[in-house]
């Protein structure tokens, strides 16, 4: 199967269906989308439409209501999308990516503790 690569609008929906825990009709999805964007129904079934056909969801048809789901789990796609991203944009350098993370944000000590046990983690699964 493809790595999965997700346009926006899909991974809005693919949030979605990650945070549920069973498949969701188009009317679902459209009334979560709705909380946070004016969205019409018949383009989220256009979407859900063409995701199934990218093999980014599934789709149940045993009910009147079809019923859709991530064929893929979060980390599985965003791991897709950081490979990706890190190739074309960094010429596939974590270190680049990482310093301008670091550059760019508004990085507090807390996480800077988190990414150096990260770090320290990284170094020791190499040793093993």
């Amino acid at each position: 199967m493809a790595a999965p690569q997700p346009t926006e609008g899909e991974l809005a929906i693919l949030r979605i269906l990650w945070a549920r825990e069973t498949p969701a009709t188009v009317r679902e999805v459209h009334e979560e989308l709705l909380r946070s964007k004016e969205t019409a129904y018949t383009t989220v079934l256009k979407m859900l439409t063409i995701m199934a056909e990218k093999k980014l969801v599934g789709r149940d048809e045993s009910e009147r209501s079809h019923r859709y789901y991530p064929l893929h789990t979060e980390p599985v796609v965003q791991s897709s999308m950081l490979k990706t991203f890190l190739r074309n944009a960094f010429s596939g350098s974590a270190y680049k990516l990482v310093q301008r993370a670091l550059d760019e944000g508004e990085t507090s000590d807390a996480e800077l503790d988190a990414i150096t046990r990260l770090i320290a983690e990284a170094r020791q699964k190499r040793k093993t």
